[in-house]
């Protein structure tokens, strides 16, 4: 099918230009052209396909995780979990309703590495980073032995992963939903977000959400202001599911997947309580400064634990 296009696209070239030079500067650039487009379609498999003779595999429900003899242990750990993230993550937005999504041939794929060094290696991350997702090919990676991978990488990529597949971006979706969604599926973070976010408010530090809103963080310079909008994206969707409920939160992603603004999506699932932006803000803020927690931190050599009740 391919070839047949390029073919197709040589003959119109040869018919619109005139004068060798001309079709052959055109010929040239469609070849070129046509490798560029193999090497962006195909450079995400190749990480995997390096491995692929090595591969063992495990199934579940929602999952197929690819892994080294040796870390069957750590694969099986991973799905376990994997199909346990799934579960929770797609009940707060209401996903569980619709029936076959992520099975059979749908399922995504894990793929665990052997070592970081294997894993930096074939998917090209910084040094630091302990897991990556391929969102077009519904991929993640990971390698064995990393507790992080496990516990907070998986939920994030997972959510990310459903919340694309059930919303989408066709509509008026704020990068702070997508991305609170995904943070706030990091358990052991909910407490530390809890924690951040009221100390924003007590220093002066919370942007507005109309600024939040209109925010691309991908795009933000300085560390301190991309935290700053993590967590209180974070914050943002553990408030609508904790203080409202997942089936409120699930009919207000479901709006926004149906093409409605962020303004209607709110007054359809929350019309008694947060009918636009503005009072979404007035009550999250209410939530905020009432919020008693308290963590632990290490200052130094000393654990200091710090409240607000």
């Amino acid at each position: 099918m391919i070839r047949r296009q390029l073919t197709e696209d040589i003959r119109q070239i040869n018919q619109s230009t005139e004068g060798p030079k001309n079709r052959s500067f055109f010929l040239v650039f469609l070849f070129f052209s046509f490798f560029a487009f193999l090497y962006s379609v195909f450079l995400p498999l190749f990480s995997v396909l390096c491995y692929a003779q090595a591969w063992q595999e495990l199934k579940g429900d929602h999952f197929i995780v690819y892994y080294e003899k040796q870390d069957e242990r750590f694969a099986k750990d991973a799905l376990r979990h994997s199909e346990h993230y799934y579960n929770d993550i797609a009940s707060d937005l209401g996903y569980v309703r619709y029936s076959g999504f992520w099975q059979w041939d749908k399922r995504v794929k894990v793929f665990i590495y052997p070592s970081q060094d294997s894993f930096l290696k074939a998917t090209g991350q910084p040094s630091w980073s302990v897991g990556n997702a391929n969102y077009d090919t519904k991929q993640i990676m990971g390698f064995t032995g990393s507790d992080e991978f496990i516990n907070s990488i998986l939920a994030h990529e997972i959510a990310h992963l459903i919340f694309r597949d059930f919303v989408g971006f066709k509509g008026e979706v704020p990068l702070w939903l997508d991305e609170g969604v995904a943070q706030w599926q990091e358990r052991p973070k909910r407490q530390l977000v809890k924690f951040f976010v009221r100390s924003l408010m007590k220093d002066g530090k919370l942007m507005k959400l109309k600024d939040l809103t209109a925010m691309d963080v991908r795009k933000v310079p300085g560390a301190d202001e991309a935290k700053n909008f993590y967590i209180q994206a974070a914050s943002l969707v553990g408030f609508m599911i904790e203080e409202h409920g997942p089936g409120k939160f699930a009919d207000f992603c479901r709006q926004l997947r149906d093409g409605k603004s962020l303004d209607d999506a709110l007054r359809f699932a929350y019309p008694a309580q947060m009918r636009d932006l503005g009072e979404l803000e007035e009550k999250w803020l209410k939530y905020v400064s009432g919020i008693k927690v308290t963590v632990q931190r290490r200052s130094g050599d000393v654990m200091q634990t710090i409240s607000y009740k």
